[in-house]
């Protein structure tokens, strides 16, 4: 599919707001610039960043993701003062930290997103923080020091129904991501619990359904909602562009399911406007 309709097409980012944004990121990586996020200039605009640690290049090759994929090289030890740098130049009261996935680091990058959690703390003990985390490869000892490290809020995105993992996340686990999910809240049960999902890759109405109820029973507080758009003529391509009234649908029926927060809408992602959220 090619041509957006009416309900996607977004203003162009203004040049000089990205510009503008530059002076602040010496040093630190985005993910609103790395994945093609589509909200960028919006984001941009207002001051506003997810931060992305560990590099710019992850070991996995998702179809849908914008972001460079292979070997990445040796961590930054001084990423995390940079990051906490940034978040201070920019005046942010709420940060959200992102990563690529190192499956090729022991505990998948954990002890730098703690560290990082570590360096935002100094600068203000009322400064919210908000992780989206990889799956770790399932490491309940990588978790348990990510949750140690004490942010507000642990996001870790399901991305699509299972169905679509084979053809779309075969170097992810859909059930390792359920786990993830259900051990947020065993090890931590105060821990605000989030994730979200695309649409538009070919889910069914009765797959996202289904999906929901999972994400309920993992006791997650707060799910996001979107529309798939293909970052690059290189990724999978969009199946549907889903109208607005139908991810209103399925805001009320999470909300229905007794998800406390449920945010859906075509532009709608894990980290826009988290900090309303």
């Amino acid at each position: 599919m090619s041509r957006l309709p009416d309900w996607l097409i977004k203003r162009t980012p203004k040049l000089e707001n990205i510009k503008k944004m530059r002076p602040f990121l010496n040093g630190v990586h985005t993910v609103c610039e790395e994945a093609k996020c589509p909200n960028i200039g919006e984001c941009f605009s207002c001051g506003t960043v997810t931060f992305m640690i560990l590099g710019d290049v992850c070991t996995r090759n998702c179809g849908f993701c914008g972001v460079t994929k292979g070997e990445p090289g040796p961590v930054d030890v001084d990423e995390p003062r940079h990051v906490a740098k940034a978040a201070k130049k920019l005046g942010l009261k709420y940060v959200v930290i992102t990563s690529v996935t190192r499956d090729d680091l022991p505990d998948g990058g954990a002890s730098h997103f703690a560290g990082t959690v570590k360096e935002l703390r100094s600068l203000s003990s009322a400064l919210k923080v908000e992780l989206l985390i990889p799956d770790f490869n399932g490491s309940l000892e990588a978790l348990k020091t990510v949750i140690d490290s004490k942010p507000d809020v642990i996001n870790h995105n399901v991305e699509m129904v299972p169905r679509l993992y084979s053809s779309i996340r075969p170097s992810s686990s859909y059930e390792r991501t359920l786990e993830v999910l259900r051990n947020i809240k065993k090890i931590e049960p105060r821990m605000t619990s989030k994730s979200g999902f695309m649409l538009g890759l070919g889910e069914t109405e009765d797959e996202v359904r289904d999906l929901l109820k999972e994400l309920k029973s993992c006791g997650c507080d707060v799910v996001t909602i979107g529309q798939y758009l293909s970052p690059s003529q290189y990724n999978v391509k969009v199946v549907e562009y889903v109208r607005p009234e139908k991810f209103d649908e399925y805001r009320d029926l999470g909300l229905s399911l007794g998800i406390k927060k449920v945010f859906s809408g075509p532009f709608v992602r894990s980290s826009y406007k988290a900090g309303e959220y």
